[in-house]
C-alpha cells in the first residue's frame, strides 16, 4: 500500500501520519490547536533500532563490533527508521498501522510496525521490532517536539523521576545515577514505575505522556519546543542496556498521550 500522508480524526482531535517521511507524526491538533512543532525534522519521529546517541557509532553485536554512520559526529543518533519510507498496512478513521523493513546500514533484517490509535482525548503509539532470522540488540523510542507555546501560554513540565543519568561532556550517560537536577535539560531520567510526565499550557491544555518503559529523555533547551521521549533504554543503550530481538520474542513498547482541556 502507499506511503501517502494519512489523517486520522476522533472528536475534535486530528493526527497526521507521514509514512513516507520516516513514519513520523506530522501534526496533532486538539480543538484546532497544533501541539507539535511543524517542519521536516520535527513532529514526532520513531527512534528505532536505537534511541539517542550511540557512542562513536559503535556497538557490540554478539562478538562483532558494528560501525554505524556518524550522522551526529562523533556519534550515531536516533536510529535509521526516521530517514526511511514506511508503508501503510491498514487504516480506519481513527487508527493506522505502518511498517518499515530494516535495511543497510543496520546489519540485520527485521520489520518495525507502528500502530497509531486516536481517541477524542488520547493518542497511543505502539511500536514493535521483529525478526525471522538472526537475533540482535535494539531499542524503541519516540521523539516528539511539543510546541512550547500554545495560544500565548508557555508549557510547564511536571515529573518525579527516581534518578537522572549523569551526562558526560560527550552528551552520553556516564553510567552514574544522580539526584535529578534542575533544567534546562538534555538528559535521561529513570522512572521505574513507568514514564509519567505532564506538560501543561496554563488555561489551555494539560497533556500527560505515559509509558510502561522506565526511561525518558527530556530536552527543553530550544526556545520553540519541549521534547519528552519515552524509550526502552538510555542513550548508548545498545552498549549499556541492550534489549534482544529474537525470532521468538519481538521488542515492543507503547506510549500514550492523554489530554485534558483546562
Amino acid at each position: 500500500m502507499s506511503d501517502e500522508d494519512i489523517t486520522l480524526t476522533a472528536g475534535d482531535a486530528e493526527v497526521t501520519v507521514l509514512p513516507g517521511k520516516g513514519g513520523r507524526i506530522g501534526g496533532l491538533r486538539v480543538g484546532g490547536a497544533e501541539l507539535l512543532r511543524q517542519g521536516d525534522r520535527f513532529g514526532c519521529f520513531p527512534m528505532v533500532p536505537w534511541c539517542g546517541r550511540t557512542r562513536d557509532g559503535r556497538f557490540l553485536d554478539g562478538a562483532t563490533v558494528v560501525q554505524l554512520p556518524l550522522n551526529s559526529p562523533p556519534h550515531a543518533i536516533h536510529g535509521t527508521a526516521r530517514d526511511g519510507a514506511w508503508r501503510l498496512a491498514r487504516r480506519t478513521a481513527d487508527e493506522a498501522v505502518i511498517t518499515y523493513d530494516l535495511v543497510d546500514p543496520w546489519p540485520h533484517s527485521g520489520r518495525v510496525t507502528q500502530v497509531v490509535s486516536l481517541t477524542g482525548d488520547s493518542l497511543t503509539l505502539t511500536m514493535s521490532v521483529e525478526t525471522y532470522e538472526d537475533s540482535f540488540p535494539a531499542q524503541i523510542g519516540w521523539h516528539p517536539w511539543f510546541n512550547r507555546t500554545l495560544d500565548g501560554a508557555d508549557a510547564t513540565l511536571d515529573f518525579a523521576p527516581a534518578w537522572q543519568e549523569e551526562r558526560g561532556d560527550d552528551h552520553l550517560p556516564t553510567g552514574r545515577r544522580i539526584d535529578p537536577a534542575p533544567g534546562p535539560w538534555d538528559d535521561c531520567f529513570g522512572m521505574p514505575d513507568g514514564v509519567d510526565v505532564t506538560l501543561t499550557w496554563p488555561g489551555r491544555l494539560a497533556l500527560q505522556v505515559t509509558s510502561r518503559e522506565q526511561w525518558v529523555v527530556v530536552y527543553d533547551e530550544q526556545e520553540a519546543a519541549v521534547c519528552v521521549e519515552p524509550q526502552t533504554g538510555p542513550p548508548n543503550g545498545l552498549n549499556t542496556h541492550p534489549r534482544l530481538v529474537t525470532p521468538l520474542e519481538p521488542l515492543e513498547a507503547t506510549t500514550t498521550w492523554s489530554w485534558t482541556r483546562l
